[in-house]
């Protein structure tokens, strides 16, 4: 994973961190946005630095568990739950699966559901786990609502390898690939003038003329 110092960032013009230029996704697809940027790749910093502040976190997102006394274990469970919901959303951005990832997510969370149905007969997945895996029933019942609902093929990864923060696609075509234009696609615009110019340099072939040639035109 490439981490982008401040230097590399001001060259290549990158404006803002994750927060500030972008719009949380809807409803409450926004609290898996939100989980995914509690590391923020290009600015090298991490939210979920210790138990208590994952528990902080939790509280901060109204999710179960946030009372309870979490552990070094409980924190790299989290991990491995955000980064293999990281992936998932790299494949909406046309990135393939990381199977690795998304393995590590199923390991680190296994709750427990029951179904409810609404007056309207609408079901919903409803986890009966305590603890930790409260939260993440929660979170995994978030992204299956999503799929079905269609909301989830818009919130995305970043197409930048060393960014991929989560953004919501809000465009009429839903083409998006960047978190942000002026974060991630500027930059990368950027990388990839200063290559073509350096390629373009390259490609030039040195010639002059000889002026001892005895050859008259």
């Amino acid at each position: 994973m490439m981490i982008w110092s401040a230097a590399m960032r001001k060259k290549d013009g990158w404006k803002g961190d994750m927060e500030s230029v972008q719009k949380p996704a809807p409803g409450e697809l926004g609290i898996i946005h939100a989980f995914v940027n509690t590391a923020d790749r290009m600015m090298g910093t991490e939210r979920l630095t210790s138990p208590r502040e994952l528990g902080n976190w939790l509280a901060s997102q109204g999710l179960p568990s946030a009372g309870e006394e979490l552990t070094e274990a409980d924190l790299r469970r989290a991990l491995a739950v955000r980064e293999g919901l990281r992936a998932l959303l790299a494949v909406n951005n046309g990135a393939a699966l990381d199977a690795k990832a998304v393995a590590r997510l199923e390991q680190a969370a296994s709750p427990r559901f029951r179904v409810s149905f609404a007056g309207d007969g609408t079901g919903r997945l409803l986890t009966v786990s305590e603890g930790l895996d409260a939260a993440f029933g929660r979170l995994l019942a978030i992204v299956v609502a999503a799929q079905l609902g269609g909301e989830w093929k818009h919130l995305k990864a970043c197409a930048n390898p060393g960014c991929r923060g989560a953004f919501y696609d809000f465009t009429k075509n839903h083409s998006a690939t960047w978190c942000a234009t002026r974060r991630c696609g500027n930059l990368l615009n950027a990388r990839a003038y200063r290559r073509f110019q350096r390629q373009l340099r390259a490609a030039r072939v040195p010639y002059s003329f000889d002026t001892d040639d005895d050859d008259d035109f």
